[in-house]
């Protein structure tokens, strides 16, 4: 339920609620859905249920077992903000990350109107960030939810990237990530795409992190954009580079 990870923008994952169901575009060819079969195959209780949305209680404070300060994304195989997360699990979920600020807690989502309901129901510490995924243009109004939020640090990760990005106003937000779709049956990121945003990230001073081109071979691919690995991050950031 959690541990190191290979994701190159985060340290460790943390997943209290696992399962999910497809909300835009950008599910189609879920990453975290394929696990989870594959889990359930092998017999791993935890994911008994396969991809349906699970709650696990147990694991909630896993992180406070961490002494080591670690940036930790949270949900990797789920969304918090799920309509099937009863309330309360969600502000369980938020007060374990208040208890243990030693660590960084990154959050992504689907679903924030879901994110604006709770909003003044959840304690948003320094140590929270708060993300949502664009796959495409018409998907920038999370954008615009993510901003209404309370969080101290908000991020847009644009992955799977699966079109062109028309110019938005990125005040506000504060850490950008792009990355194209990987794995079977993965669809094409125009390097356009990516530089475009590229662009916009570094006129307005908000870090770019580019994570990977993509592909059914991801690390064949590289994640070199324009003659240059891009890992900028937050400042306020303590990263394992």
């Amino acid at each position: 339920m959690a541990g190191l990870t290979s994701i190159e923008w985060t340290e460790a994952s943390w997943n209290p609620v696992t399962g999910c169901t497809k909300v835009s575009e950008g599910c189609k060819n879920c990453y975290a859905e394929r696990l989870a079969g594959r889990l359930c195959g092998m017999g791993m209780r935890s994911y008994r249920n396969g991809f349906s949305v699970t709650l696990h209680q147990e694991a909630l404070n896993i992180p406070l077992r961490w002494r080591k300060p670690r940036m930790i994304f949270v949900n990797s195989m789920s969304d918090l903000f799920h309509e099937e997360v009863p309330d309360e699990f969600i502000i369980s979920v938020f007060k374990v990350m208040a208890e243990a600020p030693r660590h960084t807690f990154q959050i992504l989502t689907k679903r924030p109107d879901r994110l604006l309901e709770l909003d003044d129901r959840l304690t948003w510490l320094p140590n929270v960030w708060m993300g949502v995924s664009v796959e495409l243009e018409k998907h920038l109004c999370r954008i615009d939810c993510l901003k209404k939020s309370s969080a101290k640090l908000k991020f847009v990760s644009f992955e799977p990237l699966l079109g062109p990005i028309g110019r938005f106003n990125i005040r506000g937000i504060d850490w950008i990530i792009v990355g194209g779709e990987s794995g079977p049956g993965a669809r094409r990121m125009e390097p356009d795409w990516a530089l475009k945003l590229r662009d916009l990230s570094v006129s307005s001073a908000v870090p770019f992190f580019f994570k990977q081109w993509g592909g059914v071979k991801r690390r064949a691919a590289g994640r070199v954009l324009d003659g240059q690995t891009w890992s900028q991050w937050p400042a306020a950031a303590h990263t394992r580079n």
